[in-house]
């Protein structure tokens, strides 16, 4: 089959009607016109096995989705990529000729609340990576998170089962262990999730395991920040922020101490774990937790300031000293993920990932002091299409 073009979109809504001309399907116009081995002792299914896949990645037309659709067709050419997605982002495209989908099989729109299960249909394995994605739009939208994240993500994973799918990886988060002073914390430390995002992951983890059999497998990954390069950047993200602050300010400004603790992970990392999430061997268990990350990129904030200011010469770092200490900090041990996943682990290096943002942004000629209000900025994105009446306030298309 080889890697195919882009199929087709439709857009889901309830019962089952087709929209030709609806918001998500104007927003992927708007973005393609602007769009100028795995080792035996890894514990994986052979290679071989996954020729002719079938894969539902949900979630896909954010900033991790267009990464993990080129790892998987990468990794295997002849699968069946199938996307879903509301489009909330499917504008928001940086620095790209053509849309990141062109790689799918087929695109399709619709919300993750009233998800079509007639997609499901021959499915091998699903990757949620839906999402109300970070703090600030979680708390401005609370009970959305929830609904999405976590009620829609269990009913989607039961819709998965009842299916015959095989594979379901969860994205969750390293969020989840909230403020931890004393030491680096593992899967079986204590949770303490302190904003409504790290609380869905949270819920919809504890929900998904008693769902995993034999024929069910569940993967939940506890990824650490993202970063890096994609073709849908955001940067509402520490890393970066900073990087886009160092070329568009000549300043990077923290609001904190700069003391607390972040796990880092590039996004291209976060792709080649779920490519290992796919293909593990049922050796590992039915239902299986992991951070995923590297020992390697726990930093202090006041660290990665620092670090981007090396590659831009004449950077303003400014620290605010006197800011009360922020209470999501935490240090993550990944040594499960390493020792499981050995041949997938992370690749890029902090400088590599400054240096492939530099270049990024660079490229695109960017140069806005105030991206902070710029729909790179997911809230914004968001807010946007509120006042512009495209959403309610319950998150769902109305024109």
């Amino acid at each position: 089959m080889g890697a195919p073009a882009l199929l087709g979109y439709s857009i889901e809504i309830p019962g089952g009607q087709t929209l030709r001309d609806s918001p998500a399907i104007r927003a992927v116009r708007l973005a393609a016109s602007e769009a100028k081995h795995v080792l035996n002792f890894e514990l994986c299914l052979p290679l071989a096995s996954f020729r002719g896949v079938r894969i539902l990645i949900t979630g896909n037309l954010g900033y991790v989705g267009p990464v993990v659709m080129g790892q998987l067709r990468a990794a295997w050419p002849d699968s069946e990529l199938v996307g879903f997605d509301t489009g909330y982002f499917a504008h928001c495209l940086t620095g790209v000729e053509a849309i990141p989908e062109r790689i799918l099989s087929a695109q399709h729109f619709g919300d993750l609340r009233e998800f079509p299960t007639r997609l499901l249909e021959g499915v091998d394995a699903v990757v949620n990576l839906a999402a109300i994605s970070n703090d600030p739009m979680g708390n401005q939208f609370e009970s959305v998170t929830l609904d999405i994240n976590h009620r829609a993500g269990i009913d989607l994973a039961q819709a998965a089962k009842r299916a015959g799918v095989r594979r379901f990886i969860f994205a969750s988060s390293c969020s989840v262990y909230g403020f931890a002073a004393d030491g680096a914390r593992n899967e079986s430390s204590p949770l303490d999730p302190l904003t409504a995002y790290a609380r869905s992951k949270v819920s919809t983890e504890r929900d998904l395991e008693p769902l995993a059999d034999r024929d069910f497998q569940i993967t939940c990954l506890r990824f650490a920040t993202a970063c890096g390069w994609s073709d849908r950047l955001r940067l509402d993200l520490v890393l970066n922020d900073f990087v886009a602050s160092a070329i568009a300010a000549r300043k990077i400004t923290i609001l904190s101490d700069g003391t607390p603790w972040r796990p880092l992970i590039h996004v291209q990392d976060m792709a080649r774990a779920i490519e290992w999430a796919v293909v593990r061997d049922e050796a590992s268990g039915h239902y299986l937790v992991l951070n995923a990350g590297s020992d390697d990129w726990n930093y202090q904030v006041r660290d990665l300031a620092r670090g981007v200011a090396k590659v831009f010469p004449g950077v303003e770092v400014s620290i605010n000293t006197s800011a009360a200490p922020d209470r999501r900090s935490y240090r993550v041990d990944f040594a499960r993920f390493r020792a499981a996943a050995p041949n997938h682990q992370p690749q890029v290096g902090l400088g590599e990932a400054i240096f492939g943002l530099k270049e990024g942004l660079e490229r695109m000629r960017f140069a806005d002091a105030e991206f902070r209000q710029s729909s790179l900025i997911r809230l914004q994105a968001l807010r946007s299409h509120l006042t512009g009446g495209r959403l309610n306030s319950d998150l769902r298309w109305t024109s």
